[in-house]
């Protein structure tokens, strides 16, 4: 009877468990990603100035989806484990409180959308691309000005995948997807009496998408998200409950606003090279998200079930749970690392690549992508890191892999004037985090896992 009653993160076999909470996510993630190759495939037909203006806009995007991400792995972190405790007063009010906190950082984006866009493409390709710096520009201010999209529909996904339903999740995502797709080729080119807007049309597309998918997400939170009922009090900021959002969140995004960091120094040293270096650099962060993205999604049905059961202090199910996303992850890895070794020019040509661009980017992307399969581990442990509150080891291990290894690496072997060892850096940065993730899981196990019961 009290299974009946309990969660299915609580009682469901866990392979089960694990591929229902995170296929739905997976794919939508695919989705995600198709949408963001397919918006560069199609920018990439005005030309390669306006690519490589996309790729340098990057850094600012992925701060914003970090800070969106980051405070809602927070509350999704906490909200399951309030779920696996029965607090329910606690769940309602970390909803509440959540959606304070994705609004005020829409705020902050606001302004950096109409005061930082010129003085960030410039600092990146320096004041003489001018076109380059007019199509960055357009595409950013448009991308910041209208982000709320952006926050609420990531806030509202984990609200969803917090209680165990993400096939929901999945069809917000994919709306939000499908919307850019089917707008991107109207807005770019002008189609169907449209105005010819190009990159400015592709930012469009991007943020009607977001608005579209947190709409929708919405509708999905009220009519079937029984678990959560949020009343107007929840909404009021809470210290307490602030704090526990914050020690989870502010760790995952400043983890993953690393990454915004790592980029942005990495344009400035592709760039020495040439703009066609830091096109490839873009087109490989596009294409390897076909690959990470799943890989992400397994994540986000991983972290509800490992925080559910921490929260009620079943060991067995944390462990069973870790074990299945390192397998799952690595067969994706492992897939991912075939298809660049093997294609690499084919997939550079879904872009429009000139010669050069196929002369640097076949090496480039032969030679990152022996990193993956390493990377999949990282990936589970530091995902396992936050969902048991441990979210500053987490930002420890992105820090150092990103920051300390990776653009190291990248500015000396730059000095040898051959962009192709410049690559070295990430395989190089990926053994390093490995290392350093797999030394903290293991402590992580023995303080915090291993003194819990075994029960099922």
């Amino acid at each position: 009877m009290n299974n009946q009653k309990e969660n299915k993160m609580g009682v469901m076999p866990i392979n089960k468990l694990l591929l229902s909470m995170s296929v739905p996510m997976m794919i939508s993630m695919l989705v995600q990603a198709l949408y963001n190759v397919v918006d560069s495939i199609f920018v990439a037909q005005i030309n390669e100035a306006a690519l490589t203006a996309v790729s340098l806009a990057f850094p600012m995007q992925n701060l914003m989806i970090a800070l969106a991400v980051g405070m809602g792995v927070g509350v999704n972190a906490n909200l399951s484990r309030f779920l696996g405790q029965k607090d329910f007063k606690s769940v309602n009010k970390t909803a509440g409180n959540g959606i304070v906190i994705c609004l005020i950082s829409y705020l902050l984006f606001l302004l950096l959308g109409f005061t930082v866009t010129q003085t960030f493409f410039v600092a990146q390709a320096g004041p003489n691309e001018t076109q380059i710096i007019e199509y960055g520009v357009s595409y950013l201010t448009i991308c910041c000005v209208c982000s709320f999209g952006c926050f609420l529909q990531v806030m509202l996904e984990r609200l969803l995948q917090s209680t165990g339903k993400t096939m929901y999740t999945m069809l917000a995502q994919g709306t939000g997807a499908i919307v850019n797709i089917i707008l991107d080729p109207i807005l770019i080119f002008g189609l169907f009496g449209f105005p010819r807007m190009e990159v400015a049309g592709a930012a469009l597309a991007t943020v009607a998408g977001q608005i579209a998918g947190a709409a929708l997400a919405l509708i999905f939170n009220v009519k079937c998200n029984k678990e959560i009922r949020v009343s107007f009090r929840d909404f009021i900021p809470c210290r307490h409950i602030f704090g526990k959002i914050f020690s989870v969140g502010i760790p995952s995004t400043l983890m993953a606003a690393m990454g915004s960091v790592m980029t942005f120094a990495m344009n400035k040293i592709l760039v020495a090279f040439s703009t066609t270096a830091v096109a490839v650099f873009g087109v490989y962060f596009k294409l390897q998200s076909f690959i990470f993205m799943p890989v992400f999604g397994l994540n986000n049905g991983m972290v509800p079930i490992v925080s559910y059961n921490y929260g009620a202090q079943k060991k067995s199910r944390i462990t069973k749970t870790i074990l299945y996303s390192v397998f799952y992850a690595a067969g994706i890895m492992t897939i991912g690392l075939l298809i660049f070794q093997i294609f690499p020019e084919l997939l550079l040509n879904l872009f429009d690549a000139s010669e050069d661009m196929i002369a640097i980017g076949v090496p480039a992307l032969r030679t990152i992508s022996t990193c993956f399969l390493f990377a999949s581990v990282s990936i589970v442990f530091i995902s396992v890191f936050q969902a048991m509150g441990s979210g500053v080891f987490s930002m420890f291990i992105s820090f150092t892999r990103q920051l300390i290894f990776l653009v190291p690496c990248a500015f000396l072997l730059s000095k040898t004037r051959n962009v192709n060892l410049v690559w070295l850096s990430f395989p190089i940065a990926e053994c390093g985090a490995i290392i350093l993730s797999t030394l903290g899981y293991r402590s992580l196990y023995r303080r915090v896992i291993a003194p819990l019961g075994d029960s099922e």
